[in-house]
């Protein structure tokens, strides 16, 4: 049902690697232009407060190189918002995930941080910054989301990919059910969190209007057995011809 969905590619696990043994190799910047080049139409980094992978330095010397979309991830902390309203990249998706959590496993309370996320939100919107907010399928969430005045929801896809081996129509009716709420309340989709080449094309071919996906670990997996050019222009035939 998607038939304009981007595809932007999550480069935190490069970063993982080269931080591994020090120096600079792979080199994440030349990592992201050659994603581009290889067709991914946007870059997404999620940088953490110990640094662990992305670097607030990495990102401010990728904001000039990335000439297609830039989504910058992560729980808007002082920090992180002064770096973002810095950088301005042009998507910001805000994520409530701890400093100690290994990746984002869940998506915002919005309900109850609505009048923090709102003041975020409104940073942003000011700076001229997309907003996206992370969510899982309940409507409360996405209805309060937009009350916040998000420009997208970010739906958290873990729950979709593990139920997808065992019941695939079962598995993304809550999803199809939320895109078409935030579609009502004209609030955008993107998706993303453990979207691969087994579950991608069943996914874009029943939720409607979704944006964009965001694939980091999976893609940067596959990369290993079939290289970066090759696994990007897989994702992207998953994308484009799902039927």
């Amino acid at each position: 049902m998607s038939t304009t969905t981007r595809l932007s590619v999550n480069i935190n696990k490069v970063a993982t690697i080269r931080n591994a043994r020090g120096g600079n190799n792979p080199d994440v910047e030349q990592v992201a232009i050659d994603c581009e080049r290889f067709g991914a139409q946007g870059i997404t980094v999620h940088p953490r407060p110990d640094e662990r992978h992305i670097r607030y330095s990495d990102v401010r010397l990728l904001k000039p190189l990335v000439k297609t979309e830039f989504n910058i991830e992560g729980y808007p902390s002082e920090d992180f918002m002064k770096l973002v309203l810095e950088v301005r990249p042009t998507q910001v998706t805000l994520v409530p995930d701890g400093p100690q959590q290994i990746t984002s496993n869940s998506g915002w309370d919005v309900v109850k941080y609505k009048p923090f996320l709102r003041n975020i939100v409104a940073q942003l919107k000011e700076a001229g910054i997309r907003s996206s907010i992370f969510v899982d399928t309940d409507h409360e969430n996405i209805l309060h989301a937009g009350d916040c005045g998000a420009d997208r929801v970010e739906l958290y896809t873990e729950p979709y990919a593990t139920m997808y081996k065992i019941n695939p129509e079962a598995a993304v009716a809550p999803f199809v059910q939320a895109a078409e709420l935030a579609a009502e309340r004209e609030i955008e989709v993107n998706a993303g969190h453990d979207l691969s080449l087994e579950n991608l094309s069943y996914f874009i071919k029943n939720v409607p209007n979704v944006k964009e996906v965001s694939i980091g670990h999976a893609l940067i997996c596959d990369a290993l057995y079939y290289g970066l050019e090759n696994t990007i222009g897989m994702y992207l035939d998953r994308i484009k011809n799902y039927n």
